[in-house]
Parts: structure tokens; sequence; C-alpha cells
């Protein structure tokens, strides 16, 4: 087959370029503490959404940094039984998506819930306060700070908040929660199942925020990843802090995540994927220690992967 990434048996053994942060657990840590010394506010606002099995609420949540969070949250109609829950999460600059794309779950007895990412484009608040590119530049916002303040931080630990929420939840059984997204949903179900390590499945999508170095490397800074190349064009032209800047992006980089993971984790990835490489994808997926299983496409891009929505529902429908 055609190829512009590594062969499919290099790619089942590579373990990524990025450099790893030495205080990376550390980091974490410390992050995880702010999360759970926030107080959530949680607020649950019910939508009269025309699906006579489900009810429908706006739920609104304290993030990080005092950001008011929301996603929708569905759940089936009169049922108190503690039953499976599905978190989902969208792709970079989207939204939690259609009331009516999680009633598929909900008609089998789960409930849902969809982040909106912060500073994207749901109803999510990004309370800024950092210097430096706020224009489609997620990946790179807050990296001439400290690094508790690269935004992608702060997103990660809302998915963590919004899983840890919905497990708390009187309906959610916590001990049969999932997680699932393409693209960016892809790499935030990753950060959510490691630093949520009681997620049972995951299901990430040719994930995004993987491997940032090796993405630079093969010149696929581009589309979702075009602000590495324009960050060093802007602010570091002759990549005198290249290794500094890889190391510090190293803290978002879902490679060195993906050892806390858990959850039985099905992976699908399309060979041709020039947005998200497959390398970068498989550095991730290759640390991942818990049950796993990789689902390819060799002639498809980032794009619809035919029968992947069935796959990953059948999937779900083990919890």
């Amino acid at each position: 087959m055609p190829l512009f990434d590594m062969p499919l048996d290099q790619l089942k053994t590579f373990q990524g370029s990025n450099p790893r942060p030495p205080d990376m657990e550390e980091y974490w840590a410390a992050a995880l503490a702010e999360m759970h010394a926030a107080d959530p506010q949680l607020e649950l606002i019910r939508r009269p959404f025309r699906a006579e099995f489900a009810e429908c609420y706006d739920m609104y949540f304290t993030g990080v940094r005092g950001a008011r969070i929301h996603a929708k949250y569905l759940r089936p109609a009169g049922v108190s039984t503690p039953h499976p829950a599905v978190l989902m999460f969208h792709g970079y600059s989207g939204d939690s998506g259609d009331w009516a794309d999680k009633l598929g779950y909900v008609a089998q007895g789960y409930s849902v819930a969809a982040l909106d990412c912060r500073g994207q484009g749901g109803m999510s608040e990004d309370t800024g306060g950092v210097k430096g590119n706020t224009l489609s530049g997620h990946i790179i916002r807050g990296l001439d700070g400290s690094p508790d303040d690269l935004l992608f931080r702060h997103i990660y630990l809302d998915c963590a908040q919004m899983a840890r929420l919905v497990m708390d939840m009187p309906e959610v059984d916590a001990d049969r929660v999932g997680a699932t997204g393409g693209s960016q949903g892809g790499g935030l179900t990753l950060a959510c199942a490691a630093l949520e390590p009681r997620i049972r499945k995951a299901a990430p999508v040719y994930p995004f925020l993987c491997d940032f170095r090796r993405v630079w490397e093969i010149d696929l800074a581009v589309a979702a990843y075009e602000e590495l190349k324009q960050y060093f064009r802007r602010f570091d032209p002759r990549h005198e802090r290249e290794d500094e800047v890889f190391t510090r992006l190293g803290y978002i980089d879902n490679q060195h995540l993906a050892h806390r993971i858990q959850a039985d984790t099905r992976f699908f990835v399309g060979l041709m994927d020039t947005i998200c490489p497959p390398s970068s994808q498989f550095a991730a997926y290759n640390k991942i220690t818990a049950p796993k299983s990789m689902v390819i496409y060799p002639d498809f891009g980032h794009e619809g992967l035919p029968g992947s929505s069935d796959l990953i529902f059948e999937f779900m429908a083990d919890l």
C-alpha cells in the first residue's frame, strides 16, 4: 500500500520522539489536586427536547481557574437504578453536538455526557489569563508561561472532572463508564481515561494531541497542528529553544499519559491520516499497558471510518 509514514511493522513498536518532562508524574498529581479542591457547583437545567424516553439537561460545573464549563447530559427517563454511562468528546474547535446523536445510548439504558471544551465552539468559558496567541492556538496557549498555565492542562482536567461528576450521579454505576471521541475527542478520551482511572472502556478515534515532535519532524505541522510551526516561525525562528518547547509540550502529550490508562481500550486509526499521522497515534497506543486492540483502516485518512460508530456502540454495550 502507499505510505507517507512508517510501515505498519515499525508503527507497532514505535515509542515516540517527543521528550517526556522529568517531573511528569508530579505535574499531574498537583493538577489533579487542584481539580479535586475546586467546588464544582454542579447545575442541571432541564431542556425540553422531544424524546419521550430521555431526560435532557444542560450541565454546568466550575472547573480549574474558575471557568464555568458546559456539557450536555442525557439520562433514561424515569430510571433510577444505577446504569452505565458514556462520555463523549468533540473535535478541535467544535462543540458537544446535537442532542439527537446521543439518543442511541440513552435508548440502550445509558446516561450520556458530552463536553464543550473551554474556549472552543460550545458554551464553556475560557477565563484566559496568559500571554501570547489566543487565536486558534490552544496547543501553544500558555507555552511561554508556567507549565501550569497550558490550556490543554485545564481542558484535560475538565474531562476528568466531568467523568467524576457523572460517576457521582445517583443513577450512574461508577464502575460502568466509557469514553469516546474522534480527533481532539480521541485525545481527550485518552487523557480522561488516564486521569480518571475508573473509566472502564475507552474508544479513541484517530486521536489528536500525541507526539508533537513527531508531527513536526515529518512536516505535518499543518491543519490542526499548524500552530506548532507558526509558534516557531513567530517566537523561535532559529529553533534555539526547540528542546525546551517540545519538553514543555510533553506535559500535554498523551503518549506520556497513556501508561496511566486502566480502561479496556479500542483504538481506531487510518494509515493514510495526514492530519494526525499514524506514528503519533501509535506512540500513545504502544504505551498503553491495559487490555487494548487496534482497528486499522489502511486506505483511510482523517475522515469518517466506515462501521466505526457501530463497532464503538457494540464495544460500549459490554458495559
